[in-house]
This record gives C-alpha cells, sequence and structure tokens, in this order.
C-alpha cells in the first residue's frame, strides 16, 4: 500500500477514545535537544532499522526519519498514527503502523533491516502505565534488538540499570541485565514534555547482549525464580521462594542452601549468578 493510501486508510479507521493517551499517562516530547540526545545515544545509520515505540506527535520521528535507513513507528492511539501518516506520506521509508508495544514481534524484526548487516534499534518515549511490559518484551526478544534509547519515569530507569544491595534493583534490573548492558543516560525535567508530568524523566541506554554473562541452563526457569525472590522483597530468600514457587518452606531452605546461599539473605544482595546457581539449584 502507498504512504498516501496508508495514510487515507489510517485515517477512516475509528479515532482513540478522547482522554486515552492520558490514561497511558503519555507526555509528548517537546523539547527538540533531548530529542537529538535520544538519537544520538543509537547513532543510526542508512544501514539501520530503527522502531519507534509511541511516536506521539513526532518529536523524535522527525530526526529517526532523517538519520535511519528505514523508520517503523507504533503507535497505540489511531488517530495519533493516522496524523502521523499524513504527515510522513512523502517518505516512503517511513512506515506508521497502529499497533500495541506490549504485544509487538520484536523478535522478527530483523528481516526488516534495509541491509543485512545493519542494526535493529528501538527508541521510544514510552508511556509510564504501560512501560515495565514493553521493556520485558524487548528485553525477551534478546539479540533480535541490537541497541535501544528509552525515555522512562526516572525510577523504572534507575531500576534497570541498578546494582545489587539497593531499594531500586529488582526483577526488573536482573532480567534487563542479563540480556542487556543498561547505563542510565541522562536525566529530563518535566518542562521537556506536554502537558508536563509530575515527576522526573530519564534515558536509559541498553544494549543487547549476544549471550548472558552468566551461564543459564534454562531462560524461564531463570525468570521465574527471580520474580518469586523479589514477589516478597521484605522476607528473606528461603520464605520468598516457598511463597511465590508454592514450595514447603524446609523444601525452599534447602534448595537455598544448596546454592551456597544464606536463608535469610534478601533478593536485592543477589548477583546475576548467584540468581543464576539458584535457578540450577532448583532445577535439581
Amino acid at each position: 500500500m502507498s504512504p498516501r493510501r496508508n495514510a487515507r486508510a489510517l485515517a477512516s479507521r475509528r479515532p482513540a477514545a478522547r482522554g486515552r493517551t492520558r490514561a497511558l499517562g503519555q507526555h509528548f516530547l517537546r523539547d527538540d535537544r533531548v530529542a537529538a540526545r535520544i538519537v544520538a545515544l543509537t547513532a543510526p545509520t542508512p544501514r539501520d532499522l530503527v522502531v519507534e515505540i509511541g511516536p506521539g506527535r513526532g518529536a523524535l520521528t522527525e530526526r529517526l526519519a532523517r538519520a535511519g535507513g528505514r523508520l517503523l513507528a507504533l503507535e497505540i492511539d489511531a488517530e495519533l498514527a493516522a496524523r502521523l501518516a499524513e504527515r510522513f506520506a512523502a517518505s516512503p521509508h517511513v512506515e506508521i503502523r497502529p499497533a500495541d508495544a506490549r504485544g509487538f514481534d520484536y523478535a522478527g524484526l530483523a528481516a526488516l533491516r534495509p541491509e543485512p548487516d545493519g542494526r535493529v534499534l528501538v527508541v521510544g518515549n514510552l508511556p509510564y502505565s504501560v512501560a515495565k511490559p514493553i521493556v520485558m518484551a524487548l528485553v525477551e526478544a534478546g539479540p533480535a534488538v541490537d541497541e535501544m534509547a528509552l525515555m522512562l519515569q526516572r525510577e523504572v530507569a534507575e531500576r534497570l540499570a541498578a546494582a545489587p544491595g539497593g531499594k531500586a534493583y529488582g526483577a526488573l534490573s536482573v532480567l534487563t541485565q542479563v540480556a542487556c548492558e543498561a547505563s542510565l543516560a541522562f536525566r529530563v525535567p518535566p518542562g521537556a514534555f506536554s502537558p508536563p508530568p509530575r515527576v522526573d524523566s530519564a534515558v536509559v541506554h541498553l544494549r543487547a547482549r549476544p549471550a548472558p554473562p552468566v551461564p543459564i541452563a534454562d531462560v524461564a526457569r531463570f525468570r521465574r525464580v527471580v520474580r518469586a525472590a523479589f514477589g516478597q522483597r521484605r522476607k528473606g530468600l528461603a520464605n520468598a521462594l516457598a511463597a511465590g514457587l508454592a514450595l514447603p518452606i524446609e523444601r525452599a531452605r534447602a534448595l537455598v542452601a544448596s546454592a551456597g546461599l544464606d536463608t535469610s539473605r534478601r533478593a536485592e544482595t543477589l548477583s546475576l549468578a548467584e540468581f543464576a546457581r539458584l535457578a540450577d539449584a532448583i532445577a535439581g
């Protein structure tokens, strides 16, 4: 379908309900200097496919369209998607796709790269209310996504990059860092958005790892163990696992001990390697 026909088709669809973007916690980026810094983190080239999540009013889209070889923008709001499709109708390398980023098939993106040796980059200003499931969907895509620059509520961004031992360190930290190198790039004040949020935002830079930094025999089991361990984070490790995995407490204590860990330690003190050992012990 041509870009102009695509735009007309989008415009004819039923528009999103009033206030939907506000319900999703969407605050539109309006500061072009911030947009430039976000795009610079991944430095798209004509060889790369860039996927933008939540383009909204297009502050990032303009820069990404100029830099990347192909741009796929995922927008859940049908009215916003239609406006963007019309705006970029003369740019055949830009596709505005009405889609929910939480359930998108990121694993299949490599086939859309303009060049076989190009990268798959994901950039976006994520709606606060659905940021976590979007991040998890991206992380679980593994090396299918090479690099990401994501704007999030500051507390969520800090969790992604947090080290063991602090309150920010949790299941989101572990599951992200086992798949990606994560770093907090910079903070963004409320005034950079319309409407301004009541909290600060931050941009996190993620680079996919070709393989986990620690041996993981079963990824699905590792995820279950991590989520169970943090499910009741105020409790000791054995008690949290007993509750989260429906194990008798004595069995949970024995498994934690067999991994070489103190049963009273809390999940927030465990390294990636210790979580991997724990998951292996539970398999046995």
